[in-house]
C-alpha cells in the first residue's frame, strides 16, 4: 500500500578536504574530493525508483554537484535557506582548536561569533520546511550536515539544540515523514550509507550507521 503522507528526503554531500580533516565548512564553497563524487553517484542508484514532486538544493559547490552526481541536477531549485550554518570566527577551524580557547564550547548552543547562532538557523530550516510542506508530494534536499541536523529537530518540534544528537556522514541519506497524520512527525530513516560501502567510511561512520532494515524506504 502506498503510504499518502509525505516523506522529506535528505542528502547529505558529499566528501571534501574539509570534512576528512574535520574542519568547520560553513560558507567556505570547497569542491567534493574523488572519493566523495563517487559517493554521489553511489547516491544515485540509491535513489533509484524514488519519485520526487520536488528537489532543492543548496548553492554551495559541494551539494550542487552531489545533486548533479546524483541524478538531479536538471531539476533541482537552488534554496538560500539550505546553506550550510555560518561558523563565522570559528570557519574552517576544528572542534579541538576551538575548545583550545573555548573548552565549553557547542555548537547546538551557543552558535559561532560573527556567525549564526542556533535561532537563527533553526529559522533557516523553519522557512524551508513551510516550503517542502506545500509541495504536495514527496521531496529531495541536498544540503549540509549540520543544517540538516536542525531541519530534523525542526520538524519533530525541538529546538534546534536538540540536532547535536543527530550525527550525519557524508553522502548520507535520511527520510522525515509522519507516523500516522501531520501531527505525529517521525524520523524514519536516518543517516544511510549503505549504498556508499564501508570501505569508503571512516570507522566512526560505520558505528554510527542504523542496522534496524525495516526502516529502509519502500521505493515506488
Amino acid at each position: 500500500m502506498t503510504n499518502p503522507l509525505q516523506v522529506i528526503y535528505l542528502a547529505r554531500h558529499g566528501e571534501t578536504a574539509w570534512s576528512l580533516t574535520g574542519q568547520h565548512t560553513g560558507l567556505t564553497d570547497l569542491p567534493l574530493t574523488g572519493r566523495g563524487e563517487e559517493n554521489a553517484r553511489a547516491l544515485r542508484e540509491r535513489l533509484i525508483g524514488l519519485k520526487f514532486g520536488k528537489v532543492f538544493t543548496s548553492p554551495l559547490q559541494r551539494a550542487t554537484r552531489t545533486c548533479e552526481l546524483a541524478g538531479f541536477g536538471s531539476v533541482a531549485e537552488v534554496d538560500r535557506n539550505l546553506l550550510e550554518w555560518d561558523y563565522g570566527q570559528y570557519e574552517g577551524l576544528t572542534t579541538a582548536e576551538i575548545h583550545a580557547k573555548r573548552p565549553d564550547w557547542q555548537l547546538f548552543r551557543d552558535g559561532c561569533p560573527g556567525g549564526e547562532s542556533p535561532e537563527q538557523v533553526g529559522a533557516r530550516a523553519d522557512s524551508m520546511l513551510s516550503r517542502v510542506r506545500t509541495a504536495g508530494a514527496d521531496v529531495l534536499l541536498f544540503s549540509s550536515g549540520h543544517f540538516l541536523r536542525v531541519l530534523a529537530a525542526r520538524w519533530l518540534g525541538l529546538g534546534a539544540a536538540a540536532g547535536r544528537y543527530l550525527l550525519l556522514s557524508t553522502a548520507s541519506l535520511s527520510a522525515l515523514s509522519y507516523e500516522h497524520n501531520p501531527s505525529s512527525p517521525v524520523i524514519q530513516l536516518w543517516n544511510d550509507t549503505r549504498h556508499v560501502g564501508a570501505s569508503n567510511l571512516k570507522d566512526t561512520e560505520v558505528q554510527t550507521q542504523l542496522k534496524d532494515t525495516s526502516l529502509w524506504p519502500q521505493r515506488q
